[in-house]
């Protein structure tokens, strides 16, 4: 079916006008719109989890005792608090408590370890820790805690053999400030939705992640969007196996349900046996997405309950072409695939309205878009510029970085970027005089195409960072990690290419000292006690020297290209052996292993 250009343009316009609206709502807060859905709703279920159902009414009263206890410890309207909780109703305890006494909330990874823990809680100046014990081994190995720090540990049925930090307090044991829930308002008084609600930690191109800043508006205006164009309202039940503290699963699923007062069952993990059980059990109908949990699902054998299920909609971003039609094919035409592109922190968000398989979104006339693709070359690692110097806009085919106009020449405001949480990170995101003397432009670091019909379609992150499992992966923070191995010179880390996988898996070229020799069990250990699953590396290359650019840069592209490909790569070559806890050899056996994993 064909969509005019026309028609595209005004879903857009309603959808703009929608968040737009919100945004304008100054007055507006989270827990304003949460506290009126729990008067509303009351008895309704607003989250299931593992059997269990929590109504808006307890969630309301829950919420309001993570405040309390907060307020006890000194905590007040524009300070920060840090959450590190998995996927479980006691994250929202936290995060709406907090919230509701106008407490600044960091959303702490929950496989951060180390260096990065640390820097998470000191970048964001939080004074308080809600930690879950299920994260409370990673606390404990870590060193260089903020002084200052309140740390509170949330039980975990899970978990039941946790040990705590010594500095922990349980949530239970501490007293609650005799503050009544309808006097929460007033706590929070006179802060502007414009404000910080959260922050959301998003990984670089170099360095540690850093702390996105995230209104109240800016998180209201996700949901609204969303119940702009699709009818959405409190039958609904949205299905939240992402982790809650990236963008994709609060910002754009909870804002929504929120919004709608529809229920959120939640589960730790993505787990594909489960799903449409799950889907069958609680009636189902939007699920948010990243590509690789779709690429799970039409890759299983059938099962009875994806028949006559209730789902009408999926929201997300990563499903390639094939994926999505096998989608559509296998679990109905009717099923709504509203794929789409954007960061946590940015100013250019799209989505494919249209359902025109591959695309994740569509600008039909770039006139009335502050979006622009500016021509990329891909070998030189750089923008392209015409003799003059000027950037080069794209035409339909050609490559190009996408950026989202932030201001005109003449100051005047077009789409505000929040940044993050210094001036410094916020700075290196912007590209100025781009287009006319003054102006400013958020700069994506993802490139693009599109067609002759104005439709978009991801081509690759530019730099160091990939995607892997629907994660970002930070080469240098990946290297940084993996310095603590004593055997190399340089450790060069990128991502490649593995065919039936969504994004890109991690791979070290390593350098070895003179005199040394790779330790594939040393090696194994290093990256499994000191990176998360996602980041760790599926492929090890031990090269003869150091590839540099002529300035020095380590070179990735020819690596890259080359991937682990024995008939184009001659140095010797490991791979990740789970089931043996070690780095072996790579062969067919184990290469196939780990391309089917």
């Amino acid at each position: 079916m064909t969509v005019s250009r026309e028609e595209t343009q005004r879903i857009i316009d309603r959808h703009r006008a929608a968040a737009g609206g919100m945004m304008m709502r100054r007055d507006y807060l989270v827990p304003d719109c949460f506290e009126e859905q729990a008067a509303r709703l009351g008895e309704r279920r607003a989250l299931v989890y593992e059997g269990e159902v929590v109504t808006w009414a307890q969630l309301e009263q829950r919420s309001a005792h993570y405040a309390r206890v907060a307020l006890g410890l000194g905590l007040g309207a524009g300070d920060v608090a840090a959450v590190m909780i998995e996927n479980r109703p006691e994250f929202f305890y936290a995060w709406l408590g907090l919230a509701r006494i106008g407490v600044i909330v960091g959303l702490i990874n929950t496989s951060a370890v180390g260096t990065a823990l640390s820097h998470a809680l000191r970048v964001t100046g939080a004074g308080l820790l809600f930690i879950g014990d299920e994260c409370m081994a990673q606390l404990c190995s870590t060193d260089d805690l903020p002084a200052a720090l309140s740390i509170v540990r949330i039980a975990d049925a899970a978990t039941p053999d946790a040990v705590s930090h010594p500095a922990a307090r349980d949530l239970q044991q501490l007293p609650a400030a005799a503050a009544p829930a309808d006097g929460f308002k007033a706590l929070r008084a006179g802060i502007d939705n414009m404000r910080p609600c959260f922050y959301i930690f998003t990984s670089g191109t170099t360095g540690l992640p850093k702390a996105a800043l995230i209104s109240h508006g800016r998180f209201l205006s996700v949901g609204a969007g969303w119940m702009s164009v699709v009818e959405l309202g409190q039958e609904d039940v949205f299905y939240c196996a992402l982790p809650l503290f990236h963008g994709a699963a609060l910002m754009s699923l909870y804002s929504t349900a929120l919004q709608c007062g529809g229920a959120v069952v939640v589960r730790r993990r993505f787990s594909v046996s489960r799903f449409w059980p799950d889907v069958q059990q609680w009636g189902v109908t939007v699920f948010q997405y990243v590509g690789e949990v779709v690429r799970y699902l039409v890759n299983v054998p059938p099962v009875p309950e994806e028949k006559n299920h209730s789902l009408r909609m999926i929201m997300g971003s990563g499903i390639g072409i094939d994926v999505w039609q096998r989608f559509k094919q296998r679990f109905g035409e009717q099923v709504l695939v509203m794929e789409g592109w954007g960061a946590t922190e940015s100013n250019a968000n799209m989505t494919n309205f249209d359902q025109k398989p591959g695309a994740c979104g569509r600008i039909p006339f770039p006139e009335q878009s502050h979006v622009r693709l500016l021509r990329y070359d891909q070998g030189a690692d750089e923008l392209m510029r015409d003799e003059q110097g000027h950037y080069i806009l794209c035409g339909p085919g050609e490559v190009g970085e996408l950026h989202g106009q932030i201001r005109r020449g003449n100051g005047e405001w077009v789409a505000p970027f929040e940044g993050y949480t210094t001036q410094a990170d916020t700075e290196a995101k912007i590209r100025r005089d781009v287009f006319e003397a003054g102006d400013a432009w958020w700069r994506s670091g993802d490139l693009f195409r599109f067609d002759e019909d104005g439709y978009f379609y991801f081509v690759d992150r530019i730099g160091d960072t990939f995607r892997w499992k629907g994660e970002n992966v930070s080469t240098t923070e990946v290297a940084q990690q993996l310095s603590v191995y004593p055997d190399t010179e340089t450790t060069n880390i990128y991502g490649v290419k593995v065919p039936g996988h969504e994004g890109r898996a991690c791979m070290a070229a390593l350098e070895l000292k003179p005199g040394h020799d790779f330790d594939p069990d040393a090696f194994y250990r290093c990256a499994t006690e000191n990176l998360p699953a996602y980041a760790q590396p599926l492929f090890v290359r031990i090269l003869p020297r150091p590839e540099v650019t002529a300035n020095f840069k380590l070179q990735k592209v020819r690596l890259r290209n080359e991937g682990f490909d024995p008939t184009e790569v001659a140095d010797p070559l490991y791979g990740l052996d789970r089931e043996r806890g070690t780095y072996a050899a790579l062969d067919d056996d184990l290469l196939a292993r780990l391309t089917s994993a």
